[in-house]
């Protein structure tokens, strides 16, 4: 089963999506959008970003979980990823975004 983008209205009416695995896990959670409009072109930049490993920022939990923000040229944040229990899930989390992202289907919800 290949991966998906989910997009979805959030309960205070806002647009979001999350870019799921192949198993159904989430691997990417955007920001909250205005628009759905706006977050379709959220979608379209994980597609264009997502295969570039320069494009990820690693970082570190204040309870000390790996995790990683994948961003756009402009340095803008366009997703979060879940909390991971080590350094190599997370790295195994940045393969999956990095596999799925250019070319998951979008399903829409919103």
């Amino acid at each position: 089963m290949a991966g998906k983008y989910d997009l979805k209205t959030s309960p205070s009416g806002k647009f979001m999506f999350n870019l799921k695995a192949g198993n159904g896990q989430i691997i990417l959670t955007s920001q909250l959008y205005e628009s759905k409009a706006a977050a379709e072109n959220g979608i379209e930049s994980v597609r264009t970003n997502s295969p570039d490993d320069n494009r990820y920022e690693r970082k570190v939990s204040k309870s000390n979980e790996p995790y990683f923000v994948l961003k756009a040229a402009n340095g803008q944040v366009i997703g979060t990823s879940e909390m991971y229990s080590g350094n190599a899930a997370m790295e195994n989390g940045i393969q999956s975004v990095k596999t799925n992202g250019p070319t998951a289907p979008v399903e829409d919800h919103a």
